[in-house]
């Protein structure tokens, strides 16, 4: 499946301005034949917004998550995107899959919020797995921070994810997470992670690119710089499931030692 990673942080606190975003990215991804299109961690309203994240909150199944599916249909493309997500008074860091058919497929809750800024601003979610199957793959969804535990990659792994996909708001000076940290959680995991970024400055904070798509042999397939772009790369199953077959972490797990990990 050829995946589009759309990095950019559109224009914060404009919801309407995001959609165009992703509705032109998607059209280009389209055009070179990708099958997906994702978006960073909050690329619907913007991150940095502060009191702008309750006020523009809406639930999974709102306006703007059919907005998304008018974008995914018109252009035959499944989307991912990152959104801040209402619940009543709750309101929560997600990340949504929608099919090319307009489909929701899959929403996810970030379930490790990083710093004071998303601790005042969400509250953790508390389902760790989240899957859809999307041509010919098993896909999973996790947003930023998460893919920085590796007990929440390791259960995608045995719960089947093939391909994990995750929006992120990556930060200066952490930036050894995209260019370390994820490569090895594809290889360790034998998946395909899809890590979107976003860029520049915002509010207090520097983003710093560098979004990939790192497959089961820990190489990246393909990598951003540090503007916006639109990066695409394909995840083979066939090759997923050599790569499995060669490599044998998941084979060679002894679970009856792990106790003392919860």
């Amino acid at each position: 499946m050829r995946t589009a990673l759309l990095q950019s942080s559109g224009r914060p606190g404009s919801v309407v301005e995001n959609l165009k975003v992703l509705d032109e990215a998607a059209g280009r991804a389209a055009a070179a034949g990708a099958g997906l299109v994702a978006a960073p961690e909050m690329f619907l309203t913007g991150y940095a917004i502060g009191d702008g994240i309750a006020r523009l909150a809406e639930p999974a199944d709102g306006d703007s998550a059919d907005a998304v599916a008018g974008i995914a249909t018109r252009h035959g493309v499944a989307v991912v995107y990152g959104y801040p997500e209402r619940e009543g008074e709750t309101v929560y860091n997600s990340a949504q899959l929608i099919s090319a058919d307009g489909t929701r497929l899959a929403n996810y809750r970030k379930t490790h919020l990083f710093g004071c800024f998303e601790r005042d601003h969400f509250t953790p979610g508390e389902q760790p797995v989240v899957q859809a199957d999307l041509n010919g793959l098993r896909v999973g969804l996790m947003i930023c921070y998460d893919v920085e535990f590796p007990e929440n990659v390791r259960a995608h792994a045995l719960a089947g994810t093939d391909f994990l996909v995750v929006p992120t708001a990556q930060m200066h000076p952490f930036q050894f997470v995209a260019e370390s940290v994820v490569p090895v959680r594809a290889f360790e995991n034998q998946m395909y992670v899809a890590y979107v970024n976003r860029v520049g400055p915002e509010g207090e904070f520097e983003f710093v690119g560098l979004s990939t798509l790192a497959g089961p042999d820990g190489i990246a397939r393909t990598r951003a710089g540090r503007g916006e772009e639109l990066v695409l790369a394909d995840a083979d199953p066939d090759f997923l499931a050599a790569s499995r077959e060669a490599n044998p972490y998941l084979k060679d797990r002894r679970p009856g030692l792990y106790g003392s990990l919860v």
